[in-house]
This record gives C-alpha cells, sequence and structure tokens, in this order.
C-alpha cells in the first residue's frame, strides 16, 4: 500500500517559521506532532474544552508556581493530546522548575518559547493558514461518512465491510465496545480496556484519536474509539461524530433484525414440542437460524431471560419461555455456558439431529435440569447419567417401572402432600448419607429415618437390600424423565 505523507503542520515545521522566532525549551521529541489549531488559555485546566493537536498559548498565568503542580498541569495536557505548548517570554511565566522540564521530556510535549514582540495572533493565522488545505479534506469526508446512510439502505452490507469502508475514509481505525469493554457490532473489534472513557460526559479527546459514546433508546449502549491511522489524513472530530451516528444506526438495525429472529425462534421451538412440523420442515427452519449439525435441549430454571441471552451472546439458537422454565434448542454447548451464570439450575438433553422428535429430549432436559436443582448444582448433562442410559425410550415401559415400584407411596404423597419419594430420591443421590441429604431437605435426620421407613413400607421396598435398591433408584429415573417429579 501506498504510503501518504500527513499533510498537517508538525510542531516542528511551526517552531521553523522564521517570522514567529520562537525557540524550543523542552520535549524535542515531540516535534513531529501534527499541529491543527492554536488556542489561547490562561486555565490550570483547559482540557474540557480541547480536541486534541492544539497549540495552546499563554501568557504564564495557567502555570502553577510549585514543582508539583508545574508537572501535573503539562500532565493534564499531555493526556489531552496537545500539539504543544507555547509560552509568551518576560510576562507572567512563573519561575519553570526542574520537573517541569523533566516532564516535557519523559513525555515528549514540546515547550515553545514565544518573543514579547510577536502576538499570539501571528501564531494563530501561521497555522491557520497552514491547516486550510486540510479544511477541505475534512469536509469532503464528512460528505462521504453521511453517504454510509445511502449504503446502510441500498448496499445492504454487512457490519464488517460498511465499517472498513469508514476507516477508509476518516483515516481512523475503528473500535467498538460496550461500557463492559465487550464487542458491541459484530465484525467491529472492540478496544484496549484502558482506552474506554469512565463515563459518557468524560471530554472526546484521548491519545491518538477520539472516544465517543454510541446513543441508543434506552441511553449509552456503548463507546466508538477512533484511533488516527498512521500515514493517513485523519478527517477530524465532526467525522468522528457522523460515524458513531451511523454505529448508532446500525445497532439499531441488528437489535430489531435479533429481535424478530428471536421471537421467530420461540415460534418455531413451542412448534418443534407440540410435534406441529415435519422433520424436512423442522431442518429448513433451524437452518435458517443457522442451527445444523448436532443439537441438543437445554431447560432452564432460577434466572433471567435476559442473562440467558447475555451467556448465549451471538451463537446460534432457539429461545422459548414456558413459566418459569426457559428451553434453549441449538449446540449441545449451550448448556455449559449457561451453567456459568450464577444461581442457574440448568439440564441438556442427549444430543440428537434436527428433524427429529423433540419429545423424548424434552423428557431428558426436565429431568436433568429437575436433578440440577436438587443436587445444587448449574449444571447436569442427561447423558453424564450412567443409569439413565439402561432405562427405555417408551413411555408406556417407564410409566410402567414408575407404578410397580412407587405407585403407592406416589399416591401417598398426593394425599397427605408428604414428600416421601422427593425425601427417598435426595437420599440416593447423595450416596445414603443421612446427615447431609437431611440439610439438603431442611428436615432433621430423624425425620427423615422415618419416611424412609415409611417408604419402605408403603412399597415393600427394604431399602438396605441391595436388589431392592436397584429397583427403587431406577423407578426414580424413570419418573424423573416422566416429568413426575419436582
Amino acid at each position: 500500500m501506498e504510503d501518504h505523507k500527513d499533510p498537517r503542520m508538525t510542531v516542528g515545521e511551526l517552531l521553523s517559521y522564521p517570522a514567529l522566532r520562537m525557540r524550543l525549551l523542552a520535549g524535542s521529541a515531540g516535534l513531529g506532532r501534527p499541529v491543527s489549531w492554536a488556542h489561547v488559555s490562561e486555565l490550570d485546566d483547559p482540557t474540557p474544552w480541547l480536541l486534541g493537536t492544539e497549540v495552546i498559548m499563554t501568557t504564564g498565568l495557567a502555570i502553577p508556581r510549585s514543582a508539583a503542580g508545574q508537572r501535573a498541569y503539562l500532565e493534564r495536557l499531555d493526556d489531552a493530546g496537545i500539539a504543544a505548548l507555547a509560552v509568551s517570554a518576560q510576562l507572567h511565566v512563573p519561575p519553570l522548575r526542574q520537573a517541569f522540564f523533566d516532564t516535557a521530556e519523559r513525555r515528549g510535549l514540546p515547550i515553545l518559547e514565544v518573543p514579547l514582540a510577536v502576538p499570539f495572533i501571528a501564531v494563530a493565522q501561521e497555522i491557520a493558514t497552514a491547516v486550510r488545505e486540510d479544511v477541505g479534506h475534512r469536509l469532503g469526508a464528512q460528505l462521504q461518512v453521511f453517504g454510509a446512510l445511502h449504503w446502510l439502505t441500498s448496499e445492504k452490507l454487512d457490519t464488517a465491510t460498511l465499517f472498513h469502508r469508514l476507516e477508509r475514509l476518516s483515516g481512523y481505525d475503528i473500535h467498538l465496545c460496550t461500557p463492559q469493554g465487550r464487542p458491541l457490532l459484530p465484525g467491529v473489534p472492540a478496544p484496549d480496556p484502558s482506552a474506554i472513557p469512565a463515563s459518557v460526559d468524560a471530554p472526546p479527546t484521548i491519545a491518538g484519536g477520539f472516544a465517543l459514546p454510541v446513543p441508543s433508546p434506552g441511553g449509552t449502549a456503548g463507546f466508538l474509539i477512533a484511533f488516527e491511522r498512521e500515514g493517513t489524513r485523519p478527517a477530524g472530530l465532526a467525522v468522528v461524530q457522523h460515524i458513531a451516528t451511523v454505529a448508532a444506526l446500525q445497532l439499531a438495525m441488528v437489535r430489531t433484525e435479533r429481535e424478530t429472529l428471536r421471537r421467530e425462534g420461540a415460534e418455531i421451538l413451542a412448534e418443534l414440542l407440540q410435534e406441529a412440523l415435519s422433520p424436512a420442515a423442522a431442518r429448513r427452519r433451524l437452518l435458517r437460524h443457522s442451527i445444523e449439525g448436532e443439537i441438543a435441549l437445554t431447560v432452564v430454571r432460577g434466572v433471567t431471560e435476559d442473562a440467558v441471552l447475555q451467556a448465549l451472546e451471538d451463537r446460534p439458537y432457539l429461545l422459548l419461555n414456558r413459566g418459569e422454565d426457559r428451553y434453549v434448542l441449538g449446540s449441545p454447548r449451550l448448556g455449559e455456558a449457561i451453567g456459568t451464570l450464577p444461581g442457574v439450575a440448568a439440564g441438556t438433553s442427549r444430543p440428537f439431529l434436527p428433524g427429529a422428535s423433540l419429545r423424548v429430549a424434552q423428557r431428558e432436559a426436565l429431568w436433568a435440569v429437575s436433578h440440577a436443582a436438587a443436587s445444587g448444582r448449574s449444571f447436569v448433562r442427561y447423558s453424564d447419567d450412567a443409569t439413565g442410559r439402561w432405562l427405555p425410550d417408551d413411555p408406556a415401559a417407564l410409566t410402567a417401572l414408575v407404578e410397580h415400584v412407587l405407585g403407592e407411596a406416589l399416591r401417598y404423597d398426593a394425599a397427605h402432600g408428604s414428600r416421601l419419594v422427593r425425601s427417598v430420591r435426595t437420599w440416593l443421590e447423595r450416596d445414603r448419607r443421612t446427615d447431609e441429604a437431611a440439610a439438603a431437605l431442611h428436615i432433621h435426620p430423624n425425620t427423615l429415618s422415618y419416611r424412609l421407613r415409611r417408604f419402605g413400607e408403603l412399597t415393600g421396598r427394604d431399602l438396605s437390600a441391595t436388589e431392592a435398591f436397584a429397583e427403587v433408584w431406577l423407578a426414580i429415573r424413570a419418573a424423573g424423565q416422566l416429568g413426575l417429579l419436582d
């Protein structure tokens, strides 16, 4: 790529103007800094009113007298991205401390001395004349960025291509992020966290560029960070502000499209659960949402829909709310991502291929999420259950097993509001450790022992016998698959 020289005036070129007769006091390493304007300020902190690359001129009233104050003054100006500090000789400049010169050298911030006979307006006029050529370039860039609104509607560019064009037009590397530093739009990188402003009210100028908020109807959606690209002609703050507006419009379009797809996905998942779609139609609908290959059904409890959406980010999925449960269909790995949420209980079915009935997967996911909630785990895969692999998929066979082993105890629980079967399940899940199971059930160990005896009396199964233990355990797993246990 051809390397273009930055046409803007530099501090070194300004220093070379014979009519100005300025001399360099410190900061020679910064003579290559570009100059965009000159501004007189006698404030000790003019940074809220600066855009960067200005030459700040002062008679000395703004400069503190102490060494610490002078150091902090220069650091504030340099952090705001000024090109140089020009001080008028023999007016109100206090004695300049060694810390002042050391800070200028360390930061490469040029300190220029303006002779008393040279008015500040002369310096400003020379700079204005030098930058006049660049004004036309900036105006042209602004008009072309306005053209991006046309691209959005006519060319249907993807986000990455759109912002690559804006980078070439503006002369900046563009980054977008949420206030927390996550990517804001697909295809546009997030910046280094150190570049993100502390608040939306922070000055727009940062070292090497600008940082601007990206507005949205609900408040600030994030930030646009623009860094000057080496060898280009940066188009200035006005152009970056227009790009932030384009980013806000693109974000609104992306969010609208996502919401449309989310609602459509909920309808598709509801139809799949009701077995209202043929296998071929199911595959077509899922492919439209980029869901293909092995998939799994996950049921989620204990967290909000927004929390689930945040955990899934931009991965393809279908989401349906059913009461307090969230049904998620997609990659078998989605359950792991959801399982990282605080306070969640999630259960995932065995993997299956698109087009297959969700009847078995739903039973498996409901059993897994119930097992997760009962055991205090955040995530359970049905396939992790070695015992469940020996159970049939046929609901009639599972129902017969449950009735044969647990029928009397289930009817007793329903009639008396007791929890014998749940207590036995919790005790077995904790490897028959009575104290631990009682704590999980929030009852006294003696109460649990009574419930175990009463269960044995009703079912005719002695839980100390291996054969009875195995039979009860399989029946409880079958009841879980059928959704008979809470």
